[in-house]
């Protein structure tokens, strides 16, 4: 990815509607402390950016999956306060 002053305005665009959209279909993750989300940020912004998006979530799925699964436990609670990870 090229970067200049009009590149650095589509990049933030593209980043931020792949952050938009992953968060809506893998939970709330923060992109400064999640390496895993992070990167999966980076792989759709890179499918974006070569006009190749139609073939992100086949490629992307068990990691999508993943932390779609692992944001769902985290809101499973016990009313002790404990999570349910069903093991």
């Amino acid at each position: 990815m090229r970067l200049g002053n009009y590149e650095d305005d589509n990049l933030r665009r593209i980043l931020s509607a792949s952050v938009t959209a992953l968060t809506r279909v893998c939970g709330d993750y923060d992109i400064n402390l999640d390496e895993e989300f992070k990167e999966l940020v980076f792989e759709r912004s890179r499918y974006i950016y070569n006009d190749a998006l139609e073939y992100f979530n086949d490629n992307f799925l068990t990691e999508i999956n993943s932390l779609g699964v692992a944001k769902a436990l985290e809101e499973i609670v016990l009313e002790d306060g404990e999570t349910d990870v069903g093991v």
